[in-house]
């Protein structure tokens, strides 16, 4: 199965200027907003996964991971 990922209009603008043309000036904020993108895959991903696991504690474990990404402290969970 193909997946599709959206990512905003000017970060597609500078990748296309990063690749075609070889203007690097905008390479950190690519980077970075790339960075910012998968972060918040892994994160849906994550989430996903605890929402749709099949026992308890795979259930657990993912809401852990996903807590854990979000930077949720241990003493704020319930």
């Amino acid at each position: 199965m193909q997946k599709n990922v959206q990512i905003p209009y000017e970060l597609f603008i500078d990748l296309v200027k990063f690749h075609l043309f070889g203007f690097d000036e905008n390479e950190a904020r690519i980077r970075t907003d790339l960075e910012r993108k998968l972060n918040t895959m892994c994160d849906r991903e994550l989430y996903t996964k605890y929402k749709t696991a099949g026992t308890d504690v795979e259930r657990e474990e993912a809401r852990q991971k996903y807590l854990d990404s979000r930077g949720i402290p241990e003493d704020f969970r319930w």
